[in-house]
């Protein structure tokens, strides 16, 4: 049976080969997000249904100064009754790490559908906004962003 190190045996080792240069620096740099990531996130969301354009308002700044913390306001045109309502809305982005900004879950209780969150952006973007109605279509609006400080870029060295 091979005994295990101790703690001393492995700082030793470990001191040792970093003055020999053996030790990678390893540096953290944040994913670069693609618009296919974007497609691919909605698609994720939708599956092969149809996304139209109407019935969602996008409200969100033209131009930030500061991407990291973003106002924005998703509402949906129906009357939110028991047989006709917004079963979710989901805000993706372009250019950030993540993709899917955020989901929402409501119902014909909520009585309007409406949704207002505070959201990062890494970079000047598009932003979308998906609503699910109960008949199960997809209803869209977009925003481009123009961000002057990006936000959800720090670099680890």
């Amino acid at each position: 049976m091979r005994a295990m190190p101790t703690r001393r045996t492995f700082l030793e080792l470990a001191g040792g080969a970093a003055l020999a240069g053996t030790v990678p620096v390893v540096t953290i740099r944040p994913l670069q997000a693609t618009p296919a990531m974007l497609n691919a996130a909605i698609r994720n969301v939708v599956g092969e249904a149809p996304v139209r354009a109407g019935k969602v308002t996008l409200d969100i700044p033209p131009l930030v100064e500061n991407g990291n913390t973003v106002p924005m306001t998703v509402r949906v045109a129906s009357p939110m009754t028991e047989k006709d309502y917004v079963k979710s809305i989901h805000v993706f982005n372009e250019k950030n790490p993540q993709p899917n900004v955020g989901n929402f879950y409501i119902g014909p209780m909520a009585g309007r559908a409406q949704v207002s969150a505070r959201i990062r952006l890494a970079d000047t973007q598009k932003v979308v906004a998906i609503a699910r109605l109960s008949d199960d279509t997809f209803w869209s609006a977009s925003a481009d962003v123009i961000v002057t400080l990006a936000a959800c870029t720090e670099e680890v060295n």
